[in-house]
């Protein structure tokens, strides 16, 4: 942690840093549940005689949902570097944590699919705040590592979706899922309250000691311009396309994995436990993948993880025997899901810190239209009968067109406000 007189008047919770990254982590696995409890409870709710719905009203369902996430995202980023981020995360967790709960009392799918929408604003907030704290107070160089960690949250968020899904569904029905889900906010928001900071960098610029551009000259303080000025127009296009096409491979494969494997050939048992031997492979991806970044250098980084989950991709189009499969949906998961987590680790390096949620939210709200295009493509190959071994070719053609969009990205010149943070940035965790 710095050390500097000012920063500590700036900022006297600066002394809290190491509670960022684990405050981060439990309120990205909270979204993870939020975001993946529809699925769970979607074939009770598709029997649920009081509402009568159809397996095309929920889809309406889910797509409205993540419609409120991509929202959510867009507006977010603006919203946090405007208001600090301490806030933004505050509000966001509250706003989906209410929502949730308000679910569980829903009197028919109309009003359901008008909350889960309205949840979704919240939700779609979380990860830009997240990503640009935990990019903040990371140690110097170990960004990558610091948000890959954090993502890890999402997937234990959603394992334990399922588990609790398992265990209560049968018993007590879908509504209590969506109360599970509300309650961890009651202890989360409490500890935050005492223990999250604020983005230094947001409390200096409130204290007029604010951002300056690349050139020295005061920053704007509308963060939206930055996305499309200064020589970041090309990064900032270049970013949407890969976070479109990297949650395009994250929710097609989450979605009609064991269908395709099914396609295949192969049991109903053995395609369920491909798609958790994925998502296992996802887990240590992330771990393995931030300190990739941290040895090798984010861009370059990103750009192997794409290309080695285009290979693996590919080679799912070949049937093999015994383990073989298993191994080969593991590495596949290893590069998929960690690959679009480190678009975000570059995201936040490339952008100056007072855009930086700007930024990040702008290509997470872009990504949910590869995150509802994917199940779309995914479906349409299997009404189509080619959904194996075609659809992992073109889920490795996207792979390939991510690689291609990272390349896209221009090195920036050491800008003003990147140096002055490596020299007296806020508090390391």
């Amino acid at each position: 942690m710095s050390t500097d007189s000012s920063t500590s008047v700036t900022n006297p919770r600066e002394r809290y840093a190491r509670w960022v990254l684990p405050l981060c982590w439990a309120a990205v696995a909270l979204e993870g549940f939020d975001l993946v409890v529809l699925g769970v409870v979607l074939p009770s709710l598709l029997r649920f005689p009081a509402w009568g719905l159809t397996p095309n009203t929920a889809s309406v369902i889910s797509v409205v949902g993540l419609l409120g996430v991509m929202a959510g995202a867009l507006a977010a980023g603006p919203v946090t570097d405007l208001i600090g981020r301490r806030r933004a995360m505050l509000i966001t967790v509250v706003w989906f944590s209410v929502l949730t709960l308000l679910c569980a009392a829903a009197p028919n799918p109309w009003v359901f699919g008008a909350l889960r929408f309205l949840a979704g604003l919240g939700l779609g907030g979380v990860l830009p705040v997240a990503l640009a704290l935990v990019n903040e107070y990371a140690k110097v160089g170990r960004g990558g590592g610091a948000i890959t960690t954090m993502m890890t949250g999402y997937h234990v968020g959603a394992v334990l979706t399922a588990l609790l899904g398992i265990a209560v569904i049968p018993n007590l029905g879908w509504r209590p899922m969506f109360v599970i889900g509300a309650l961890p906010a009651l202890v989360l928001i409490p500890v935050m309250l005492r223990f999250l900071p604020e983005s230094t960098w947001y409390l200096r610029a409130r204290a007029g000691d604010g951002p300056v551009g690349e050139d020295g000259a005061p920053a704007s303080r509308n963060p939206v311009t930055v996305l499309f000025r200064g020589g970041y127009l090309r990064a900032t296009l270049a970013f949407w396309v890969t976070s479109f096409m990297g949650l395009l491979l994250v929710y097609g494969l989450n979605t009609w994995l064991p269908e395709i494997m099914r396609s295949a050939g192969y049991q109903l048992g053995a395609a369920l436990a491909l798609l958790l031997v994925l998502n296992v492979g996802a887990v240590l991806g992330m771990l393995i993948a931030g300190r990739v970044a941290d040895r090798i250098g984010v861009r370059p980084a990103t750009i192997t993880w794409f290309v080695a989950a285009m290979v693996f991709l590919a080679l799912l189009s070949v049937k093999l025997p015994g383990a073989g499969v298993y191994l080969s949906v593991l590495l596949a998961g290893i590069f998929v899901f960690s690959a679009q987590v480190l678009v975000y680790a570059y995201i936040a390096q490339r952008y100056p810190t007072w855009a930086r949620g700007t930024a990040l939210g702008s290509a997470s709200g872009v990504g949910r239209l590869g995150a509802i295009t994917g199940p779309l493509v995914g479906g349409a190959l299997l009404t189509a009968g080619i959904a194996y071994p075609w659809g992992f070719y073109i889920f490795a053609a996207v792979a390939a067109a991510g690689a291609i969009a990272v390349t896209v990205v221009s090195r920036p010149a050491q800008p003003a406000e990147a140096h002055r943070e490596a020299v007296d940035g806020p508090g390391r965790v």
